[in-house]
């Protein structure tokens, strides 16, 4: 099944439901992406592994814990054939949200509208559902989301802090 089809100057880009095939190079894209913009990388930056399990691993878990809530909110970019990029939603059909949980695309294929082009068939799979508002965040450091949300008419409405606490250290 086709979603949309989008000339690229490096080749066809094709967004597609995600297969199981698909997993270990999405896993892959996503802790690229998240390298420095993620949480989990803070924590680590902060306190090192927890329990020798790195930020990677604990973000590369996001994207099973995606596609356990729901398969078909899976987009995958491919560009040429192969997959390049991916972008994961659910929605809360009672609350009328849709949620972008995770949103990935390789790094040399960035600036190519792959990005901007997930989050737009997102939007249009909300939109089928007869969702109200589309929901997605970002780290305030991360400026190429933040400018991309904006740009595609995301407004900020809060920020969050995280703290962490290393329960390893006495306290006292």
């Amino acid at each position: 099944m086709s979603i949309g089809i989008k000339k690229l100057t490096s080749g066809e880009m094709l967004i597609r439901p995600y297969r199981a095939e698909d997993y270990t190079i999405l896993h892959s894209l996503m802790v690229e992406a998240f390298d420095g913009v993620s949480i989990d990388h803070a924590i680590d930056s902060e306190l090192g592994e927890l329990l020798g399990n790195d930020w990677k691993w604990r973000k590369g878990r996001h994207l099973r814990e995606d596609i356990e809530r729901d398969i078909d909110g899976i987009l995958v970019a491919e560009l040429n054939g192969r997959p390049v990029g991916f972008i994961s939603t659910w929605q809360d059909a009672e609350a009328g949200l849709g949620h972008i949980p995770n949103l990935a695309v390789a790094t040399e294929c960035r600036g190519l509208g792959i990005g901007r082009t997930l989050i737009k068939a997102a939007i249009e799979r909300f939109r089928r559902s007869g969702m109200a508002a589309a929901k997605i965040e970002t780290l305030e450091q991360n400026e190429r989301a933040n400018a991309l949300y904006t740009s595609e008419g995301f407004v900020e409405v809060s920020r969050q802090v995280h703290f962490v606490q290393d329960l390893r250290k006495s306290n006292g």
